[in-house]
C-alpha cells in the first residue's frame, strides 16, 4: 500500500479509472490536507478556460459557476493565469478580491489553488479548501504543487 500522499495520487492516476480517477485522487488530496471542499480544472485547447473535471463539496448553486472559469478570475483562474499558487487565509472574510464574492457560499475559510504544470505547460488548477482559517505552509504548497505535476501528466494523457 503506498504510504505517501505522492504514492498514493501516483496509484490511482496510474489505474485505468478514466475520469473517476481524478475524483479519487481529488479526495485522497482532501483527506490529506483536511479539506472539506475541492475543485479540479482542467484547461480547455485554446487556453482560455478552465473546465470542471472534478469537484467536492461545492453547494449546487455554486458548482454551475465553476463548471467553466475564464484564466484570469476567481482562485482557480488567476493560478492558471500566474502558473503560481493563490491562498487565501479566510474566504470568509477576505477583502483581496482574489477570490469571487460567490466563493463564500461554500462556506470554507483557508483556501488554497494550485496550477497543474506539466514541466512549462499548463493543464489546469487544483483547489483544495478547509472549514477553518488556514495559511498553507510552503511544505503544504510544495506538495501541492508536486500532486498537481502528477495530474497534469494524467490530464495530457
Amino acid at each position: 500500500m503506498p504510504d505517501t500522499l505522492i504514492d498514493r495520487v501516483r496509484s490511482l492516476l496510474d489505474t485505468d479509472g478514466g475520469a473517476g480517477r481524478f475524483a479519487a485522487v481529488l479526495d485522497e488530496v482532501l483527506r490529506h490536507f483536511g479539506g472539506v471542499v475541492g475543485t479540479l480544472h482542467g484547461l480547455d485547447a485554446a487556453g482560455a478556460t478552465l473546465l470542471l473535471v472534478a469537484e467536492r463539496g461545492l453547494p449546487p448553486g455554486l458548482k454551475s459557476k465553476v463548471e467553466r472559469i475564464p484564466v484570469g478570475k476567481g482562485m482557480a483562474g488567476l493560478a492558471a493565469e500566474r502558473r503560481a499558487p493563490v491562498q487565501v487565509c479566510n474566504l470568509q472574510t477576505d477583502e483581496s478580491g482574489v477570490a469571487k464574492p460567490s466563493a463564500r457560499e461554500t462556506q470554507v475559510a483557508g483556501s488554497i489553488t494550485v496550477p497543474l504544470l506539466d514541466g512549462a505547460t499548463l493543464r489546469g488548477t487544483l483547489g483544495v479548501a478547509q472549514s477553518t482559517p488556514h495559511e498553507f505552509t510552503p511544505g503544504e504548497t510544495e506538495l501541492l504543487l508536486a500532486c498537481g505535476a502528477l495530474i497534469a501528466r494524467a490530464l495530457d494523457g
